[in-house]
């Protein structure tokens, strides 16, 4: 499923056509491999990026995986081998199925693509979700940053390993590959919004198949709207439907059971607006009633209650009318944006609903008020993903800050040729 070398198997070992007694070696070994911090993997050309910088994306990136597991592995009885191994559903079968999944939930999820093709048991429970499913109930969470800087055309960054990802191909569609389109990462999905002739229609990529297929389409399809989402569960709200209504409509959708639930109607219709979660809450900010007319309200609403409320004045001066939405990230339950007009980072003030200026972008990745531009949090982190101007060819790279850190102070943790304009942009934990 993945590009690139494994970091599964020793190449000291047989061949994968060997016995399955040899799973138990090749289990200990991969979290022997994803305890330490893990090697990088340069697939690609990073000139920009010097040694001091790498290193330090190694250690802020490492995933804090257990290995309190792996002892129980090596002092097994049976370990070396024979019959006790034939029963593949038990997985690793000295140790049961239980205690099996208990330790894939402790590997990075970049090893999964290996692990799948040791025999049908281990492909059935990746494909199945049930791992994914686990590691959110438990905490095991990897951030992976998804983009698009080519029409139809997808990447993937996992800045654990360090290592870009090629996703297959979008289906073509002229229609679809001409219209404007949003992006959302839930769950184990990539949901990629747009137009085919005069209706809306969704794509879906999944993780666990590496495969786009026809996604479920809103109770009221639309585009140009806010949205977050929250494990495996997201909120889409305001846009325009295909009649260029702009709505005040707003819809859950739950990725486990790829279902669109219609919620309370927002105070206000808006589109081009932004979504973020926030202290168990989605907001929805900023945005336009109409052409030149720009909204500097926020809506908050609350998923126990149903209701919204309308915050004033909550992005005021985030964005202008021929601007992208608002460009806005929740790192820690602390709402921060780009102000692509002046190229400062602003912190949100929730008790004085006010907007403080924290410091500056990165400074060579360039935008179009805003456009070609993704502001996105990625764990503990904000991330600003974009490129210089280039003739002749583009570089996207991808800058990285930790807000509890101090002031801005961007490191550029990965860059590649590639198209230098993100046309969309999505975070996956999972």
């Amino acid at each position: 499923m993945l590009e690139g070398q494994s970091c599964l198997i020793s190449r000291a070992l047989p061949s994968a056509c060997e016995q399955e007694t040899k799973w138990m070696y090749m289990t200990y070994n991969l979290l022997e491999r994803t305890s330490k911090r893990p090697l990088s993997l340069d697939l690609e050309p990073q000139d920009d990026l010097d040694r001091d910088s790498e290193k330090k994306r190694k250690k802020n990136w490492a995933p804090k995986l257990s290995t309190s597991l792996t002892l129980k592995l090596l002092s097994h009885p049976g370990n070396e081998g024979g019959d006790s191994y034939s029963d593949s559903n038990s997985l690793i079968n000295p140790i049961g199925r239980d205690i099996s999944i208990n330790c894939l939930i402790r590997c990075s999820r970049s090893d999964y693509g290996s692990i799948a093709s040791l025999n049908r048991a281990f492909r059935n429970l990746i494909h199945s979700g049930e791992l994914y499913r686990l590691r959110r109930l438990m905490g095991f969470t990897e951030h992976w940053v998804y983009f698009s800087c080519n029409v139809l055309e997808w990447e993937a960054y996992d800045p654990y390993c360090g290592r870009w990802i090629n996703l297959p191909r979008m289906p073509p569609n002229e229609c679809f590959m001409c219209s404007d389109k949003e992006s959302l990462a839930v769950g184990t999905e990539l949901l990629v919004f747009g137009k085919e002739v005069t209706s809306y229609i969704v794509l879906r990529y999944s993780i666990l198949n590496n495969s786009w297929t026809p996604g479920v389409g809103m109770n009221s399809p639309r585009c140009l709207f806010g949205s977050a989402s929250l494990g495996e569960k997201a909120i889409i709200a305001g846009g325009t439907d295909s009649q260029g209504t702009v709505l005040d409509s707003a819809e859950l959708y739950n990725s486990e059971t790829q279902t669109w639930t219609t919620l309370s109607r927002m105070k206000k219709p808006r589109k081009m607006c932004s979504g973020v979660f926030m202290d168990g809450k989605f907001y929805v900010i900023g945005g336009m009633v109409r052409n030149n007319e720009l909204l500097t309200c926020g809506e908050e609403y609350d998923p126990e209650t149903g209701t919204w409320r309308v915050i004033p004045n909550m992005s005021l001066g985030l964005n202008g009318a021929s601007g992208a939405p608002p460009l806005v990230a929740v790192v820690n339950n602390e709402l921060y944006a780009a102000d692509y007009g002046q190229k400062e980072v602003r912190k949100y003030d929730k008790e004085n609903n006010t907007w403080i200026t924290l410091g500056s972008l990165p400074e060579r990745p360039v935008s179009m008020n805003g456009w070609g531009l993704a502001f996105r949090a990625c764990g503990d982190r904000l991330v600003v993903i974009g490129g210089p101007r280039a003739m002749g060819g583009g570089m996207i790279e991808l800058h990285s800050w930790v807000p509890t850190d101090g002031p801005p102070e961007w490191n550029m943790i990965a860059s590649k040729h590639s198209g230098s304009f993100v046309y969309n942009c999505a975070v996956m934990g999972c």
